[in-house]
């Protein structure tokens, strides 16, 4: 029988200890915040989050400083489709938390629309936040981690790089990219000690996706599910942090699901 309650909050082991964490996209209700919330709980020494909304941002930052107990917790705005803004963004994460040990890209753009209606900026908006802004991010951050020889970084991809599903063909082409983008710099990086490594979720229910996704097909995403719902954006960030970790040292290049979807 499908298990349709969620498990218990699992606590924090301290896999970040002593470890500088810097979160795109994160001062919302998704995954990005609930990685931020995650990366303190695990012992993280200082946590930077950017958004593009001040004041989300601001409300963002301070929870996570009530919540967690952090007080090295910073906000910083920022918006991947512009260059200078992801270079002010890595360089006030790098001077402000005296370097970053963690990236992790999940900014990213959604939407549903048919193909044959579907314009060409809301195809390439998808694209260049999704795709082109992990890019960006990982340009500029592996700049600074290669000459420290050590570093990693987690992208935020989709089960949709794999799956097909119709009025996804923008965001599905943008996270298979993000997909083959973790595993090609993977290999580049692997000469400089840096780690890259991808997180793909099937479908997990928070405010954002609800206001960009009909709840009917939300619902009908979820009841596939192989424990009969969709995920906790916490347990997203569970995956997130093995990747990020020490655990996980031995594996760049690879894209692991996080889903209990039926194949």
């Amino acid at each position: 029988m499908a298990l349709k309650e969620p498990p218990p909050y699992v606590p924090g082991h301290n896999l970040l200890a002593g470890k500088s964490v810097l979160i795109t996209a994160a001062a919302g209700a998704g995954i990005g915040f609930a990685a931020a919330t995650r990366a303190a709980e695990e012992g993280a020494r200082a946590v930077m989050i950017s958004d593009i909304h001040q004041g989300r941002l601001d409300k963002a930052v301070a929870t996570l400083k009530e919540s967690t107990g952090l007080e090295a917790v910073y906000g910083k705005i920022a918006n991947v489709t512009d260059e200078a803004d992801v270079q002010a963004l890595v360089d006030a994460a790098e001077s402000q938390m005296g370097g970053v040990d963690v990236l992790i890209n999940n900014a990213g753009l959604g939407g549903t629309k048919l193909l044959v209606d579907m314009e060409d900026d809301e195809w390439s908006r998808v694209i260049d936040i999704t795709l082109t802004g992990t890019m960006r991010m990982t340009r500029a951050m592996l700049k600074k981690m290669q000459p420290r020889g050590a570093g990693v970084i987690v992208n935020n991809a989709s089960v949709l790089g794999w799956r097909a599903q119709k009025e996804q063909s923008h965001y599905a082409a943008a996270k298979a990219g993000v997909m083959a983008l973790t595993r090609c710099a993977a290999l580049e990086a692997a000469d400089h000690g840096v780690r890259i490594n991808a997180v793909s979720p099937s479908i997990a229910f928070h405010e954002f996706l609800k206001k960009t996704t009909p709840m009917e097909l939300l619902q009908e995403l979820a009841s596939k599910e192989a424990f009969g719902r969709a995920a906790e954006v916490w347990e997203v960030a569970n995956v997130m942090m093995f990747l990020a970790s020490d655990y996980s040292g031995y594996m760049t290049g690879e894209v692991v699901s996080c889903s209990s979807q039926r194949a």
